[in-house]
């Protein structure tokens, strides 16, 4: 095998060489390191595809240039790739957790997961972050060998653990969504533990580009406006520095042009205070980063302040929006509709995804229905829709 080795790595940096492997034993590639293989394996998923028709906040026909949950995808990668490679840490392995994160998540974005959550209730219910994991360790039928994609136990826990440890040391799993419970009677993923600072690279990395491309879309739908931006002290801040140093831009440009500042100024805030933090933690392996008890990588207080000063305000003013939440409860309404016709009309169901008739437990029949379901671009759903009810849905 190829060396991949690196003198620049940080010591507490995941080293390929050193990954703790994949449940199901493969030969190793000559080529590319596992974390590499796991990135390719990602992207040529069936689930990755589908998420360049899923919602990120705007649906498909409600202009070309929103942002879907592919793109989104995409542009976390960017930024988790960033900050790995001005921290010392493998870009690879941030890189495949970022492009992993969202693999679960089902159409029309987060109304479709509380629809799904909702209907799931009696059966164990529906978490988007536990649907990534059952698709990238069971639903995907790629291999002859196994289920899912056999990722390595680097890319599995920085899924699974990005946003942090899962469960407190002693407490109960029975907690935790089934999806996880399942897969980690098979393999511990430490769940009490933290992720890789790689992993954390890709969670930072998402709230950025939430942030960034949120601000941009909520301004090119009419739902945003430059003035109110102004009412976020760190917006204000910089579009100030914007006009001082181009007078008069407007338009794409000036939009544009906060989206990079914004982009910009969080990721070298999180260079920073990570290094900060690694100066006074010392770690010296990716043990010390899992046994930290805190988050290595991350913004500053201040930044922190500012993330959450600018989430309040796309909540108030684009995901709370009487325009979009109007979509959203006619979104939320199909996926309810299609998941009490399939659990009651087994016969509706494509013939792959069918209870085979033997299986009478109906918790897994109903965690059946909701792979199918979870699964689905935007569009399928609504054809599905029309298939089932001989009715497009109005989606406002």
């Amino acid at each position: 095998m190829i060396g991949f080795g690196g003198s620049d790595r940080a010591p507490f940096a995941a080293d390929p060489e050193a990954s703790r492997g994949r449940l199901h034993r493969e030969p190793a590639s000559p080529t590319r390191t596992p974390f590499q293989r796991d990135r390719d394996r990602i992207i040529h998923s069936t689930a990755f595809r589908r998420l360049n028709n899923k919602t990120q906040v705007f649906l498909f026909d409600e202009g070309d240039h929103f942002r879907t949950r592919l793109t989104h995808t995409i542009e976390v990668a960017q930024i988790a790739r960033a900050l790995a490679r001005a921290l010392r840490l493998d870009e690879d392995l941030a890189e495949a957790v970022a492009l992993s994160h969202d693999l679960g998540h089902t159409p029309f974005g987060h109304a479709g997961e509380r629809a799904l959550d909702r209907v799931m209730t009696p059966y164990g219910g529906f978490d988007h972050n536990a649907q990534s994991l059952r698709v990238v360790t069971r639903l995907e039928r790629r291999y002859p060998d196994f289920d899912g994609l056999n990722l390595a136990f680097e890319t599995l826990e920085g899924l699974v653990k990005h946003n942090g440890p899962l469960l407190a040391p002693g407490a109960d799993p029975a907690t935790l969504p089934a999806a996880i419970r399942a897969y980690s009677a098979e393999q511990d993923l430490e769940l009490s533990t933290f992720a890789s600072a790689e992993a954390q690279a890709a969670a930072i990395a998402d709230d950025i580009a939430y942030d960034a491309h949120d601000i941009d879309d909520g301004l090119r739908a009419g739902l945003l406006s430059i003035e109110g931006l102004r009412e976020v002290p760190f917006l204000a801040k910089i579009m100030a520095d914007i006009e001082r140093a181009h007078p008069g831009v407007a338009g794409p440009r000036l939009i544009n042009e906060i989206v990079r500042r914004v982009i910009t100024r969080m990721i070298e805030d999180v260079i920073g205070e990570s290094l900060r933090r690694i100066e006074a933690a010392e770690p010296a392996s990716i043990a010390d980063i899992r046994r930290l008890g805190r988050p290595l990588v991350g913004f500053s207080p201040e930044m922190a302040a500012a993330d959450r000063a600018v989430k309040a305000h796309l909540k108030h003013r684009v995901y709370r929006h009487e325009r979009v939440m109007a979509v959203m409860r006619s979104a939320e309404h199909v996926v309810e509709r299609l998941f009490e016709r399939y659990l009651g009309d087994e016969a509706a169901l494509p013939d792959e995804w069918r209870p085979s008739s033997d299986d009478a437990d109906p918790v897994r029949r109903a965690r059946r229905i909701a792979d199918f379901l979870a699964g689905m671009t935007d569009r399928y759903a609504l054809r599905e829709h029309k298939r089932l009810f001989d009715a497009w849905p109005d989606l406002g």
